[in-house]
């Protein structure tokens, strides 16, 4: 295929699965992409940073929103058939564009200048967290309701929470982050308000009649709108009584007890002893996520817990060393037997590359973060910190 053609194949794809507008002195992204669940292609990546680099010093832009009108998802994350795809055809180029690409784009919504605003709805996982998360840290807002369901399941299709989430897993509270990282389990909206990943609820019935409002309603600041959406949520105490009852605030005191240890294989013994020893609430829980943790990849497991536990730094450097570890995910790790299993054929029977945590040495785990690039030739060396 010549390069005029993929060129307008790529701007066909943006175009018809990411909408930018400007009204009202808002930029709008909307993702238009249902039959894959929004999932996030190289094209749409590149369309949503042409809009904000656009908007970026657009005296008549005060605010970005990202939205979907599709309720089963804001966004599913990235096209995990395209990555799989590319891999088997020895197309290392265009698996390390998306990548490079994406995580770009989501250091730039993490640094904008301005309020973003992610609407969330439906499936929010994988792409779909980068593309939202960094919100928290514009002064904008992560906006969650009843059909919200968030995660990072990448360990179950032998990948590792990427697009930065390790540098928010790291900040959430207690032992949290590690629990989500390594088991990649769904949490609904009163469970990210919990665990510091979603700002406000706003019920998804609530939200074309705040569309509109946001579309007629003169603002002067990016400021005044993102208090005009504030202002839309739910009474603070019905969020809060949801909240606490959330699975991860029911959980929180084992999750701490066990995800606080310092390896999978620790965290799975410490599982099993009080499966084995007790019997009440606490052993019934823990028998289900042992289940979960044989399920999901060994290696996985361990890359995951390695990178909440070194993403102390800035996101530049998780971003850097996402990058690093898509390239041994997929050439040394499980990413291709995980997704073969779980997406492809869906036979969901993954031969991962160590049968056990147990069996999954150290060296191998610090294997996987081995850049294959040196400082001065990294694809993301300028992110700055």
């Amino acid at each position: 295929m010549s390069q005029e053609v993929t060129a307008s194949a790529f701007a066909a794809d943006a175009a018809q699965y990411v909408l930018t507008q400007v009204e009202n002195r808002i930029g709008f992204i909307e993702l238009d992409r249902p039959q894959a669940l929004n999932a996030l292609s190289t094209a749409m990546i590149r369309s949503m940073q042409a809009a904000l680099d656009a908007w970026r010093d657009d005296p008549e832009v005060l605010a970005v929103i990202v939205h979907t009108r599709h309720p089963r998802a804001f966004c599913a994350g990235g096209d995990i058939r395209f990555l799989h795809e590319s891999f088997r055809a020895g197309d290392q180029d265009a698996l390390d564009t998306f990548f490079i690409e994406e995580y770009r784009l989501n250091h730039a919504i993490f640094s904008y200048p301005k309020p973003y605003i992610a609407l969330l709805n439906g499936v929010v996982m994988g792409g779909g967290m980068g593309i939202s998360q960094g919100a928290h840290r514009t002064g904008g807002l992560r906006v969650v309701g009843s059909t919200t369901r968030m995660a990072m399941p990448e360990t179950r299709i032998g990948i590792f929470p990427d697009v930065g989430m390790s540098w928010f897993l790291a900040r959430t509270p207690g032992a949290l982050g590690r629990y989500l990282a390594v088991t990649g389990e769904t949490i609904d909206a009163d469970s990210a308000l919990y665990a510091g990943l979603a700002d406000v609820f706003i019920d998804e019935s609530a939200r074309p009649a705040l569309l509109d409002a946001l579309l007629t309603e003169p603002f002067a600041t990016g400021e005044e709108i993102v208090e005009r959406i504030r202002g839309a949520a739910a009474s603070s105490e019905a969020v809060q009584r949801g909240v606490a009852c959330s699975a991860l605030a029911v959980a929180r005191a084992w999750i701490d007890q066990h995800f606080s240890r310092p390896s999978v294989a620790a965290i799975l013994a410490s599982l099993e002893s009080v499966k084995r020893d007790a019997k009440d609430a606490q052993s019934d829980w823990a028998e289900q996520i042992v289940g979960v943790l044989r399920e999901r990849s060994p290696l996985s497991m361990a890359v995951s817990l390695e990178a909440v536990s070194m993403a102390e730094g800035s996101m530049a450097d998780v971003l850097r060393r996402d990058l690093d570890l898509t390239r041994s995910s997929f050439a040394l790790g499980d990413a291709m037997e995980g997704i073969r299993a779980r997406i492809i054929d869906k036979d969901n029977d993954p031969h991962w590359r160590f049968a056990r945590i147990e069996d999954v040495p150290p060296a191998d785990v610090q294997a996987m973060f081995k850049s294959p690039w040196d400082a001065a030739g990294h694809p993301l060396r300028a992110l700055p910190d």
